[in-house]
């Protein structure tokens, strides 16, 4: 299991981000969450046996509508999370 935390700053909040991640999210293997933060920023950890679906996954929100948004996207890998399953939005 392959896991990412990723960190996106921008106009990322109110533009409906954490609903478009969890819709992209269904064409893809994976699971995990988003969340904003209360410094602007929104929060998204994803996990799949593949890292390449992974990677598909966070490409396919950064060519998204949700690009435009984006100015800047912080990448970390992180250990998986037990027990997650699909794909959540946290408030």
């Amino acid at each position: 299991m392959t896991a990412r935390r990723v960190f996106y700053s921008g106009r990322v909040q109110g533009v409906g981000f954490r609903f478009s991640s969890k819709q992209t999210a269904r064409g893809y293997d994976v699971c995990g969450w988003v969340k904003n933060l209360p410094d602007g920023r929104v929060e998204l950890h994803v996990q799949a046996w593949e890292l390449d679906e992974v990677d598909a996954f966070l490409n396919g929100i950064q060519e998204s509508s949700l690009g435009s948004h984006i100015k800047e996207r912080d990448i970390r890998v992180v250990a998986a999370e037990t027990g997650l399953r699909g794909f959540e939005i946290i408030r």
